[in-house]
């Protein structure tokens, strides 16, 4: 999988503000824009040696920061880089890069690489488009014309914030049908040895493997399903709910030639817009942010689409939910815990 940040600069400063609210065991949830630092009170002061620093960094990451029985651990080397001390952090099967200012005061569970943000960021818009970070917001005006324009929705399907965006294009789907033809869910990940693998462990992967086979192979039975599973995962329920061939899916999921050939398009894709955060939005090709509308609403992603469309439809008029949809699983659309971050 691409990775937004690597180890040449780091931002300093106003950079992450951790999500106080995990779900299924989701980790680095991330919500942009306020100071991780006032989060770290409890490293003290006289601590000096590389060592002890980066050992309560990864104390305060396991008390204060992961949730649902995930532990982080040291791995690999530390190193001095920039004026901090680097170090690796494996949290399940995954290794994130970390960084901690040498009095132990300032942690920061990412670093962001501005060389490259700068590079790939497209005219009027901010590399991380979907948190909600750009400097210049787009107005309909700017976004890319289509006749039959297409969101991509780029997301995985435990991420609290996935789950939020699959409830707002399913309550876009279900309001206005016609709509449903320019949405397209797809996925983040990656395949290593003939599985398709995901951020958030086995079973997210294989959700995710679920969801792409429905949606290329059942595609009437994906949106009914969707709208179900965003509730409470229940799989068995909502393949019945929604009417799913689950011999065809199996075979589907089974079907190297299949299922996981649908999945690298979506991989491929990834690579291709430099997506790493669930959820990321694409439009007629280009990265936009539900932000620059209104937010995680079904109003906002709606009108965020209507503006890819060189002509307007008469559909477009009609007003949807301008409520923030809820994160995680959810029996509603708008209750429950709502933000505005995305799983990396």
């Amino acid at each position: 999988m691409p990775e937004l940040f690597k180890q040449k600069k780091f931002l300093f400063g106003s950079i992450l503000a951790l999500v106080g609210v995990f779900f299924l065991g989701v980790f680095f949830c991330r919500s942009l824009g306020g100071n991780f630092s006032s989060l770290f009170r409890k490293a003290p002061a006289n601590v000096s040696s590389q060592t002890e620093i980066i050992e309560k960094a990864i104390d305060y990451i396991n008390n204060n920061i992961l949730s649902g029985g995930n532990k982080a651990s040291l791995t690999g080397t530390p190193s001095v880089k920039n004026g901090v001390y680097a170090f690796k952090v494996k949290i399940g099967s995954r290794v994130f890069d970390s960084y901690v200012t040498k009095d132990g005061k300032m942690l920061f569970p990412q670093g962001i690489d501005l060389a490259q943000a700068t590079q790939k960021k497209p005219e009027g818009q901010d590399n991380n488009a979907s948190a909600g970070s750009q400097q210049k917001k787009m107005s309909c005006s700017d976004i890319k014309k289509a006749d039959n324009p297409q969101l991509d929705a780029f997301v995985v399907s435990f991420c609290p914030f996935g789950l939020q965006m699959q409830r707002i294009l399913a309550e876009v789907v279900k309001e206005i049908p016609s709509l449903e033809k320019n949405i397209e869910v797809r996925y983040i990940g990656s395949i290593s040895d003939g599985k398709i693998a995901s951020m958030h462990g086995e079973e997210e992967a294989n959700e995710n493997l679920r969801q792409i086979c429905l949606r290329e192979e059942q595609p009437k039975a994906f949106f009914p399903y969707l709208s179900c599973h965003i509730k409470k995962g229940d799989v068995d329920k909502c393949l019945k709910e929604a009417g799913v061939n689950e011999s065809k899916l199996d075979a589907c999921q089974k079907n190297p030639s299949r299922g996981l050939a649908y999945a690298q398009k979506d991989f491929d894709l990834d690579r291709e817009y430099n997506i790493s955060g669930s959820p990321t939005l694409v439009l007629n090709g280009e990265r936009v942010s539900e932000f620059d509308f209104g937010g995680r609403t079904a109003e906002a992603v709606k009108t965020l689409l209507c503006c890819g469309f060189k002509t307007t439809p008469s559909v477009c008029k009609q007003k949807l939910d301008s409520a923030a949809a809820a994160a995680g699983f959810s029996e509603s659309y708008s209750k429950g815990s709502s933000g505005s971050g995305n799983c990396n």
